[in-house]
């Protein structure tokens, strides 16, 4: 067998060709290969670069179940040959692949990136046959062996970060053994082949409706990891399973057997996949999550937004609730700019008379809510210094909506000739030229008569498997649409470069870098306890970058039953949750006394002091990501010179805490500009918020050390490290 090997930005890669020609992935790794290379059935059944299954194409060996290994003819895709080119980004890799029994071939492309230890993937598809083909499934990326290095066994060493994600309860990770996911080895090492699989994926449209598109895999006796995101807006999956003596991670957009997707490739049609990004550390679960902060920061959309990172106020939580007046707003205008919000968005229903929630589509506002005229309210934020915003959800119509009457029913997904409605929603298909135009002028409307410059996009339904019109299957019409909507948001920016468009899907429902990488700003939650809220904050840097991590901060409106301690306290609290991300400011401002009120004006002063490090940080968590029965939460951002640490107390009893500062987040240590800087220079800490002296709190530069003491009640404090 004919080997290649790569080492390039931290990642050594092993190549082989075997003597049918036939192309294998070896090795993948940030440590360098150690052992010989498999031979023999291990070799043979195994080690596929590239799965892939068309229709009517025997799978054979065994033990399959519903696994996507042993593809056919992915498992005998030959070698043609391999393009070594290097672009804007760093080194890019082609292999060309045929399957000389179809004349399929498929472009495979790896795409590193300088300084990054990742690789984006992706893959074209090309009938070059006489015959039609049809794809059910191709991976984004294949490996088999992510168990081969050390000596314990499997079950010992092996752990699966699985971010879980839902309503009021994003980016909730949770690590697993194989045993405790029923994947035991109780076979001999050599032969294990299961008819199981761990099996993580999304089908629809809402992409990250249970589980974030991600995933990080670790090695505890080698100290090595595997860290994924698949790079799309709908159907995903990913899975870890056993074939021959070996644990394999496969990675994929839609397929047929789970999100009811193929496609028919006629003679000379191509297809290619959603991309995804796989990276190596061996420094651990920070490492990872650091080197795809700054992978997200090169993808995205180069934007202003990012750049200023400006303060949000947002009508809706803990506030308005959905029932905007013009009554309302201007007190909570005043309030906003009088506490340094830079924008001021008004949240669902300023468009219905009524209920707002099935009515939605026209997009025109109610009179009944703003007597003036919305213009009226708008012209006043800025007069107020600030800019205007509006919530929108461009994909559905209600079914009270007046426009889904009138329009041809080929606007909405059809499925056995029906529209598909969900929670009295049509979902509308933007493959359809007629809707991106009509949605186009919405757009352009609220730009240019209401002086819009904000646009906070939501997205409340799930409209199931897709649709069946104009598409080889549901989800083929699924995916065309996705990309269409995508092509659609481009197009808003060739019109409207200084347009913000804020991604939520109530909440992070859709918080997938084939958003992100358009969008500026990502809705964390909808969460609605501010207590709760922290899990969120503080474990967001895993799925976005922290300036794009949108989190709310309300204070709540009390009725005078709480001391003016706590509701100190609890003011503090809610700036803290949002400070070292992006503040999405809401509740009550104008009802605050003048002590709370103060303590939001002076959080949102601290926000704008550190927001240019908060752009270019990476993050870290002292105590270990978050989950809600910590009494104790933390998150830092470090960046060269200083580190942040925001730390929680989560609980109502009197408690203490003790946290080591990880020594990568000393600036005098590590992160100084000056080669020649003393690395015993002491760190300075100090609170930063609040402001107000506060004894609650020691630090110990020899251990490194930040100790908390702290009574009743919950409370947050903000900390620089410098």
């Amino acid at each position: 067998m004919k080997t290649i090997d790569i080492h390039e930005n931290g990642i050594y890669l092993r190549f082989g060709i075997t003597k049918e020609n036939i192309l294998k992935l070896l090795h993948f790794s940030a440590l360098p290969p150690c052992g010989d290379d498999p031979t023999g059935d291990a070799l043979q059944h195994g080690f596929p670069f590239l799965g892939m299954q068309l229709s009517g194409f025997d799978r054979p060996y065994e033990r399959h179940g519903n696994k996507f290994v042993i593809t056919s003819p992915g498992y005998r895709m030959k070698y043609v040959s391999l393009s070594d080119e290097r672009n804007e980004h760093g080194r890019h890799l082609t292999f060309l692949l045929l399957d000389d029994q179809t004349n399929v071939q498929v472009s495979s492309h790896l795409q590193f990136f300088d300084g990054l230890p990742l690789i984006r993937f992706w893959h074209e598809v090309r009938n070059d046959g006489r015959e039609t083909q049809t794809l059910e499934y191709i991976s984004n990326f294949h490996y088999e062996g992510i168990e081969k290095e050390g000596v314990l066994p499997q079950d010992e060493k092996l752990q699966i970060w699985v971010p879980h994600n839902s309503w009021q309860r994003e980016l909730n990770w949770k690590r697993y053994t194989l045993p405790e996911l029923g994947q035991e080895l109780v076979q001999s090492c050599d032969c294990q082949r299961s008819s199981s699989s761990l099996r993580v994926s999304n089908t629809g449209n809402w992409s990250t409706k249970e589980f974030l598109p991600m995933g990080f895999l670790e090695n505890t006796e080698t100290g090595n990891g595997l860290f994924w995101q698949i790079e799309h807006n709908g159907s995903w999956h990913w899975e870890i399973a056993s074939q021959y003596g070996h644990l394999y991670l496969a990675l994929g957009g839609p397929n047929e057997l789970y999100s009811h997707w193929f496609k028919h490739l006629k003679p000379g049609d191509v297809f290619t996949t959603v991309p995804a990004a796989v990276g190596v550390t061996a420094s651990g679960l920070d490492d990872a999550m650091g080197t795809l902060t700054d992978y997200r920061r090169i993808l995205r959309r180069k934007n202003e937004d990012n750049e200023k990172l400006p303060v949000i106020f947002n009508d809706y939580m803990n506030c308005l609730w959905g029932a905007p007046t013009a009554e309302a707003e201007y007190p909570l205008i005043d309030a906003a700019a009088e506490t340094g919000c830079e924008y001021f968005v008004i949240d669902a229903g300023w468009y219905a008379d009524g209920d707002w929630w099935d009515s939605v589509g026209e997009w025109r506002e109610s009179r009944a809510r703003f007597p003036e005229g919305l213009k009226r309210v708008t012209d006043y934020i800025r007069e107020k210094g600030m800019i205007p915003g509006v919530w929108l959800e461009p994909e559905v119509m209600g079914i009270h909506c007046k426009k889904a009457a009138e329009v041809p029913k080929e606007w909405f997904f059809l499925h056995h000739g029906k529209p598909v409605y969900d929670r009295s929603r049509f979902q509308l298909d933007y493959r359809n030229p007629e809707v991106r135009a009509y949605m186009d002028g919405v757009i352009d409307r609220l730009v240019t008569e209401y002086g819009v410059g904000y646009i906070k996009t939501d997205y409340n339904i799930e409209p199931g498997i897709g649709t069946e019109v104009n598409a080889d299957s549901p989800g083929d019409g699924m995916l065309q649409h996705e990309r269409a909507y995508l092509a659609w948001l481009d197009g808003l920016w060739q019109r409207h470069p200084e347009l913000i468009l804020e991604n939520c899907s109530s909440g992070g429902l859709r918080m997938d870098y084939a958003m992100l990488s358009r969008l500026s700003i990502q809705s964390t939650s909808d969460l609605e306890d501010y207590r709760k809220y922290p899990v969120i904050a503080a474990n967001a840097p895993t799925g976005v970058t922290p300036e794009q991590a949108a989190v709310w901060s309300y204070p709540m409106n009390h009725e005078g039953t709480e001391s003016e301690q706590a509701l100190r306290e609890e003011t503090i609290f809610n700036m803290v949750n949002a400070i070292l991300l992006r503040i999405h400011q809401s509740g009550h401002l104008a009802k605050l006394d003048d002590t709370r009120k103060a303590l939001v004006k002076e959080g949102i002063s601290v926000y704008k002091q550190i927001r240019n490090d908060i752009k270019a940080a990476r993050p870290f968590w002292p105590l270990g990501l978050a989950s809600y029965s910590d009494s104790w939460v933390a998150l830092g951002l470090y960046t060269s010179g200083k580190a942040y640490l925001a730390v929680w107390k989560c609980i109502e009893q009197p408690s203490s805490l003790c946290v080591e500062i990880p020594e990568f987040a000393l600036p005098s240590r590590s992160n100084t500009a000056d080669s020649d800087a003393d690395c015993d220079t002491p760190s300075t800490v100090r609170c930063i918020y609040p402001s107000s002296s506060d004894s609650i709190w020691t630090y110990k530069n020899t251990s490194r050390t930040l100790r908390i003491q702290s009574g009743e009640g919950v409370m947050a404090r903000l900390f620089e490290i410098s």
